[in-house]
């Protein structure tokens, strides 16, 4: 019975005596051992011995790596030492100043901006690099992360050796060949004065700083009037290498002036009043509109018809170039008489269409009075055709030219 108790693993008892044998029941010597215990014992020798076999086979396969890399070290790998060299200046790029680079914004922040340039490190864009115009924030220039653009290496940080960006040198090389074109051109700009000086003003062109000097100025304002407010100018000197840019005023609006012609229509705003009449600009030219040829009807009190920022539609009466004066009218552009006074809107709109009869009748007196001095002078061998132009005698005509008395006026 001992042997056969023993076979258990839970069990331990002491060899049963003979004499005990009939009376079991009544003397238990067996002890129960703890389960987990013996569970953990036993589990304890294949865990060990999974942890050895496998730190055995780590070591083996280290040891065969690190001989390998020893021996062989390029063997398995798809590229060599010379294509990593062509990679390496694939992605290289001249760091020296003034070379152009291509990168991408990937960060912005009240100074400037990250950009991404393939470098060992990134590159970074001054807040006042950014723009050839001031900014307060680099999105005001249109910059964000994702943008990818070409810039200007202008300097290196000592600290980290990162290269320092500009937009602004790129944009002022753009700025010139703009401006040498323009002049090329010589077409009229906007340029708004925004300082002077004892010699003119300053306008800023195409995002350059232009002289203006009080000589090219058509008006007699003081340089502290004239500032905050847009000029029509023309180029007169683009040196980039020197860094001038002279503009005129007075040959813009000589140009703007050839172009008034008499009986044409022009839109103007109200720039002041006076007893006698109200000054009007039209494109960068004072015109007056005297209080006679505001309407038909009396006007006593101008301030009741017009107020300084109106706008509105007028008619060339006369051009003195070498005064630079215009006079103007809207009395003319009225349908009925008193319009202006009354309906200043029907006017507005109607004013191309009254223009248009106002010189149909102009050229109709003109006709008449060609007509009058040909009838007195019939030796001059000319008369005047059906269009009303002048042109020579032919042979189904009258010797003393053409009647041209029976022409109706035209309608009013």
């Amino acid at each position: 019975m001992a042997t056969f108790s023993q076979q258990f693993g839970g069990l331990k008892c002491p060899p049963i005596s003979t004499k005990f044998s009939s009376n079991t029941s009544k003397n238990r010597h067996c002890t129960v051992l703890p389960r987990k215990r013996i569970a953990v014992s036993a589990a304890a020798v294949p865990i060990t011995n999974a942890q050895t076999r496998e730190r055995t086979k780590l070591k083996d396969m280290f040891e065969e790596a690190y001989e390998r890399c020893r021996t062989t070290p390029m063997e398995g790998v798809a590229f060599t030492i010379e294509d990593f060299h062509d990679a390496l200046e694939k992605y290289d790029f001249n760091s020296e100043i003034g070379t152009r680079v291509k990168g991408t914004v990937f960060n912005t922040d009240a100074n400037g901006a990250l950009v991404d340039i393939t470098a060992k490190s990134s590159a970074y864009l001054h807040l006042r690099e950014a723009s050839i115009h001031n900014i307060k924030h680099v999105e005001e220039a249109g910059i964000f992360p994702g943008l990818r653009e070409e810039f200007v290496v202008i300097g290196e940080n000592e600290a980290d050796d990162s290269l320092i960006l500009s937009l602004r040198l790129i944009q002022y090389d753009l700025a010139w060949e703009r401006c040498r074109q323009l002049q090329a051109e010589d077409v009229v700009v906007k340029g708004m004065v925004v300082g002077a000086n004892k010699g003119g003003v300053v306008a800023v062109v195409e995002g350059l700083r232009g002289f203006v000097p009080f000589s090219q100025i058509s008006t007699k304002s003081t340089a502290e009037e004239l500032l905050n407010k847009e000029l029509p100018l023309k180029f007169v000197e683009v040196d980039e290498e020197q860094s001038r840019l002279v503009l005129s005023n007075r040959k813009a609006m000589a140009d703007s002036q050839a172009q008034l012609g008499i009986g044409s229509v022009v839109i103007g705003t109200v720039q002041s009043l006076k007893p006698y009449g109200a000054f009007i600009d039209i494109g960068g030219i004072n015109g007056l509109l005297h209080v006679s040829q505001i309407s038909h009807d009396r006007v006593s009190d101008i301030a009741t018809v017009l107020q300084p920022g109106d706008t509105l539609k007028v008619m060339i009466l006369s051009h003195d170039r070498e005064r630079g004066r215009v006079s103007l009218s809207t009395k003319k552009l009225e349908p009925t008489p008193g319009d202006m006074i009354r309906n200043p809107k029907l006017v507005f709109e109607k004013a191309e269409e009254m223009a248009q009869t106002f010189r149909q009748r102009i050229a109709q007196a003109e006709a008449m009075a060609r007509a009058d001095m040909l009838r007195f002078q019939p030796e001059s061998g000319l008369t005047l055709n059906s269009d009303g132009i002048l042109g020579p005698l032919t042979s189904d005509l009258p010797a003393e030219g053409l009647d041209l008395s029976d022409i109706p006026p035209a309608e009013e």
